[in-house]
């Protein structure tokens, strides 16, 4: 028995050189695109870095290649000092923006375990009562709300605020919990339950490990939330030493006779900008899974 050796036809290689050049051609534009957007994104991160190591003098020069020669580290010296610590500002926003993922997790895990694992009367109103503070705009209940927290002795208080941060990111944390919830098969539920597993441990070993996206996108938006919101602080608070990092940001934004000091304020914006890239860099892909799974259902 012989075999037969076949050998590429001119027009089969010209086809396969030209899926090649194809696939090279997709790749780099692929590349030339990510690293445009890249770059595209990079640039301002590195313009408020290169702009806060500028001293107060050079500042209003603006950036160019005979001022990247002066850089000093003067202006986060300078931080320390400014209104009632810069350290105390940045205290008083991790302590809220950190009491804020806390509780938002906690609350957000349970109900949307509640409203997507258990049949109860009105199930479906009382879900779509928690997204009614959607509709509403934070600025038409900023009077109303303060007359609530000063009834309360809550106001010029962290824990008011953090109050006014939960209720206002509770309804997309239970939109997004429900529905990671609901992307959970139904037969792994019954099968623990046939097990003899109780809802605790179903919770712990079932579905904590499954939810874990649906929780860091939680967590993510409700930590940048508290850690960057400027209005309700604004108001609510008005005393120096519980001022939040942003109240803090706007109160430096002008020195003396009105002047603008961009060193000192850019340095505190790049100061402010690391505790958020560093938790969305850790909570990357977690962040990612859960937007896809929150908006499988509804």
């Amino acid at each position: 028995m012989t075999t037969r050796l076949t050998t590429p036809t001119r027009g089969s290689t010209r086809a396969s050189k030209k899926a090649k050049r194809r696939r090279i051609a997709q790749a780099s534009g692929y590349y030339v695109f990510g690293g445009g957007l890249a770059v595209m994104f990079a640039v301002p991160i590195v313009w408020s870095v290169l702009r806060s190591l500028q001293s107060k003098e050079v500042a209003r020069k603006g950036l160019s290649w005979s001022t990247l020669g002066d850089l000093t580290i003067q202006n986060y010296l300078r931080l320390r000092g400014a209104g009632a610590g810069f350290h105390n500002y940045a205290m008083n926003s991790f302590v809220v923006a950190l009491a804020t993922t806390v509780g938002s997790v906690i609350i957000a895990t349970m109900a949307g375990y509640a409203l997507a694992r258990t049949n109860f009367p009105g199930r479906n109103i009382v879900f779509v009562a928690i997204l009614v503070p959607f509709m509403v705009p934070f600025q038409g209940i900023l009077v109303p709300l303060f007359s609530v927290l000063d009834a309360l002795q809550l106001t010029n208080s962290l824990v008011g605020l953090i109050i006014v941060y939960l209720t206002f990111q509770m309804p997309f944390s239970v939109f997004v919990m429900r529905n990671t919830f609901l992307a959970v098969p139904t037969e792994l539920e019954e099968a623990a339950l046939i097990d003899g597993a109780s809802t605790f441990q179903i919770m712990r070993r079932i579905f904590f490990p499954l939810v874990l996206p649906g929780i860091a996108t939680v967590a993510l938006y409700a930590f940048l939330y508290g850690w960057s919101e400027f209005l309700a602080a604004l108001i609510y608070i008005n005393t120096d030493r519980k001022l939040t990092l942003p109240v803090a940001l706007a109160n430096l934004q002008t020195s003396a006779y009105g002047e603008i000091d961009l060193g000192l304020l850019e340095a505190g914006a790049v100061f402010s900008m690391i505790p958020c890239l560093v938790l969305f860099l850790f909570l990357q892909r977690y962040y990612l899974r859960g937007l896809a799974a929150g908006s499988m259902k509804f």
